[in-house]
């Protein structure tokens, strides 16, 4: 009991210099993928030329880009990661100023949606160019758009107010009419981007999950009926080992953690909120996969199935609000791994300064801060996992009574 209570006093120190990092830094920090935002950009003429652009600055180990002209900004998908940790910590601690950093993170996203779009929706402040398509600045994703959508599903379910409610739908209204779907098989694919059919299995599943959970509320049967075909299409392309291909073009034949998580949770959402449990089976292989695949004993998150490095923080947050989830309606052993990876990631990629490294590599350590890739997605599953912690922590010393009278 003592060594649990020193975990939640660890895990809430980290939460508390992570948000005090993010504060002092005006929410802006650097991404990933942000090396078209560089004087660079304009040499970016061709796909080939960004790709090599993004991954060179992505690559190298020293931090370029106030060189290169890329500076620290906001990120849409980060602000909705936040409004998440912080409706967290309210529900953890009763205290107003938590609800309102979280209002304010909402009120911001809502200021900063992508323009000239069905409904509402979210995309990348930077130029994106992937093997599969090119994205200008300010472009929607499903990805981004249905991740954001859940923090105003999160806010309503907490708060009971109508207009978290209605921007939840709007960005249904942009996943139903700004994006290509596809018959497929069995099922359909909801696209990755506006303007081409790019059929991404995490992306059409985070769709999907999303569907289902705001038709929860509107009992919109158009929703229902494309969140149950998006997972048709997905849960049907699993294979018998239990685990997905990120997409079915062979350019896309690989396994990673994160994406992997995305395709659990997501399929999660569509049974919980519609009651239809068809797929169950195919969860619990998944999720088995999952965990017998991209966990070290030590508690480090494998990037692939086959492969621990890059150890990246992306990997390692997805992996704690997974595991918290899972502890809760798969295995409760789930959740003592949850807390194994915090710590392990709190010790090993969480600067003094209070922010979290990109990565580790067998080499040495990217420590450049990234905003969304790191230091929102970790600071929503540190909460999301402390919340559960103290949750088992209360019932676990709550008094018993004596049935013997």
């Amino acid at each position: 009991m003592e060594r649990r209570l020193i975990e939640i006093d660890q895990i809430k120190k980290s939460i508390y210099q992570l948000e005090n990092w993010v504060v002092r830094h005006q929410y802006q920090a650097y991404e990933p993928f942000d090396g078209l935002n560089s004087w660079l950009g304009f040499l970016g003429k061709g796909k080939y030329i960004r790709q090599g652009i993004i991954q060179f600055v992505l690559r190298c180990p020293m931090n370029l880009r106030p060189i290169l002209g890329i500076k620290p900004t906001t990120s849409t998908k980060a602000m909705g990661y936040f409004a998440r940790g912080y409706l967290k910590l309210y529900q953890i601690t009763g205290q107003k100023a938590w609800l309102n950093k979280a209002y304010n993170c909402l009120e911001w996203l809502k200021m900063h949606s992508s323009p000239n779009y069905p409904g509402i929706s979210w995309g990348n402040h930077f130029d994106y160019q992937s093997r599969g398509y090119y994205l200008p600045k300010g472009g929607p994703t499903v990805v981004w758009t249905s991740l954001i959508g859940h923090a105003y599903m999160d806010a309503f379910e907490l708060l009971n107010r109508d207009a978290d409610l209605e921007i939840a739908i709007k960005a249904t209204k942009f996943i139903l009419e700004g994006l290509e779907r596809k018959k497929e098989t069995k099922g359909i694919c909801i696209s990755y981007v506006p303007g081409t059919y790019l059929p991404i299995h995490n992306a059409n599943m985070l769709a999907g999950g999303f569907l289902a959970r705001v038709y929860k509320y509107t009992r919109d049967e158009n929703l229902y009926q494309v969140a149950k075909e998006a997972v048709e299409y997905t849960v049907n392309a699993q294979h018998p080992e239990g685990f997905w291909w990120y997409g079915e073009h062979p350019k896309y034949h690989w396994v990673d953690n994160w994406h992997t998580a995305y395709v659990l949770d997501s399929l999660w959402w569509y049974m919980k909120s519609t009651e239809d449990f068809t797929y169950m089976g195919n969860f619990r292989k998944g999720v088995q996969f999952w965990l017998d695949h991209f966990f070290v004993e030590t508690g480090i998150p494998k990037f692939y199935s086959n492969k621990i490095y890059p150890i990246d923080i992306q990997c390692a947050s997805q992996a704690i609000e997974s595991l918290t989830l899972y502890a809760q309606v798969y295995d409760p052993l789930c959740l003592p791994l949850a807390e194994k990876v915090a710590l392990w990631t709190i010790s090993n990629m969480q600067d003094k300064e209070g922010y979290f490294y990109f990565r580790r590599y067998w080499w040495g350590v990217n420590k450049i801060p990234m905003l969304h890739w790191g230091q929102a997605t970790m600071f929503h599953a540190l909460c999301i996992l402390l919340k559960e912690m103290i949750l088992r922590e209360n019932h676990e010393t709550k008094p018993r009574v004596n049935s013997s009278g």
